[in-house]
């Protein structure tokens, strides 16, 4: 009777196995939270191509050099932010992946265990030789008794080792899945590569053109500059932008020499005619996760005052709309920034630039590359004003 017992303990132990649902313990964000940055991931990749298809259309359509490339240095860098966001849709895809490969792991676990016990039950039976029976008719009534048991048993048996069969079906397409997520990741970084040499060579190249074209670029750089020397704090040093952007303007209403490129807005004004209105075409610079909004308060204690993102390192940064470069240098405290002033009063800043790749005067259309973000804190920070007053980002982007 102790082979019975020890059968019956198998046959209970598979009644009980797959009635729970061991979940495995992993840290980090939440499957759900995953699978809503995959989807936002996804979205931003879309918008960014139908942008560089856009850019690229414009660029072919411009009527002379400069605004060729300026189109194409922005259609590749919306290329550039495509390639990103499918980084971080594949990393997230993989993350995604081996967290369902974990659960499965443990719901396969948990009805092996069953089928284990149960088989180590069955084969403690057949260790017992059939002619035994012959000499021990008690053996005999045992034997028709186990049998009796499997025949009723056996339907529960094959319906949980198809629950097996289905479990090892799944693993083996989350397997695949996982391939096809790391294959997709490594064609993404080769192209975000290849991109960048594309685009590193076009600013190459405008950079010789624009130095051609304005002489006294550096001038105006250092203006800027001292200006950021006298300034208070950063608010200070835009209201100097903001008066010395109304006095320019107010130079160029006036009858006549036109100032020399560089000193005025010559340079972007057919590219801030591309927008009526800023508020109707603002765009977020970087690709990446918004951590902080207007008016919050954030870990240090202070209020913000526009949008902190949180991105990948070394992302590529562009113009939110299309304007003039009005500062552009390190900022004590704020890392590199930029300043860049809009029609109808409009400025934007960015801060926490590891580097950027403009001048001071230099004419942008939106979505033009303007530099990277760092590796030690990968955070960039976009703020915009409108007569020196902040305007909610979010609320125009929707």
């Amino acid at each position: 009777m102790l082979r019975t017992a020890i059968f019956m303990i198998g046959i209970a132990g598979l009644a009980a196995g797959g009635s729970t649902f061991i979940s495995a313990q992993t840290p980090g964000p939440s499957l759900s939270e995953q699978q809503r940055s995959l989807l936002s991931a996804r979205e931003q990749s879309e918008e960014a191509r139908q942008r560089s298809e856009a850019l690229r259309r414009q660029a072919e359509a411009a009527s002379n050099d400069a605004d060729r490339i300026a189109s194409e240095a922005a259609a590749l860098a919306a290329r550039i932010q495509a390639a990103e966001a499918d980084i971080k849709a594949a990393r997230t895809r993989i993350s995604i992946v081996s967290k369902l490969q974990q659960r499965q792991r443990a719901r396969l676990a948990e009805k092996q265990g069953p089928m284990i016990r149960l088989t180590a039950a069955l084969q403690m039976m057949t260790r017992k030789p059939t002619a035994l029976a012959l000499v021990e008719p008690r053996s005999l009534d045992e034997l028709i008794y186990m049998r009796s048991i499997l025949s009723a048993v056996m339907p529960e048996i094959e319906r949980r080792t198809a629950s097996l069969r289905d479990e090892v079906k799944q693993g083996e397409r989350l397997r695949l899945q996982s391939t096809r997520a790391i294959a997709s990741l490594d064609m993404s970084q080769r192209q975000l590569t290849e991109r960048r040499q594309q685009l590193a060579g076009l600013e190459a190249s405008e950079r010789v053109d624009a130095a051609q074209l304005s002489d006294d670029a550096g001038i105006e750089q250092e203006r800027a500059l001292a200006l950021g020397e006298e300034a208070r704090d950063i608010l200070d040093l835009m209201d100097q932008i903001r008066a010395s952007g109304a006095v320019r303007e107010a130079l160029e209403a006036l009858e006549g020499p036109i100032l020399r490129p560089g000193q005025g807005k010559d340079q972007a004004v057919s590219a801030a005619r591309q927008n009526e209105d800023v508020a109707n075409a603002y765009r977020l610079p970087v690709i990446g996760e918004i951590v902080t909004g207007l008016g919050e308060i954030s870990n240090s204690g202070y209020r913000s005052r526009g949008l902190t993102i949180a991105v990948d390192s070394g992302a590529q940064i562009v113009a939110p709309a299309a304007g003039r470069i009005a500062y552009s240098g390190r900022y004590r405290g704020y890392g590199n920034i930029l300043i860049i002033e809009h029609d109808a009063g409009w400025t934007s800043l960015i801060t926490n630039m590891a580097m950027s790749s403009v001048n001071v005067g230099d004419g942008v259309v939106q979505g033009a590359p303007v530099g990277r973000s760092g590796s030690d804190d990968p955070t960039v920070t976009i703020e915009l004003r409108r007569n020196g007053r902040p305007i909610d980002i979010a609320a125009l982007i929707g």
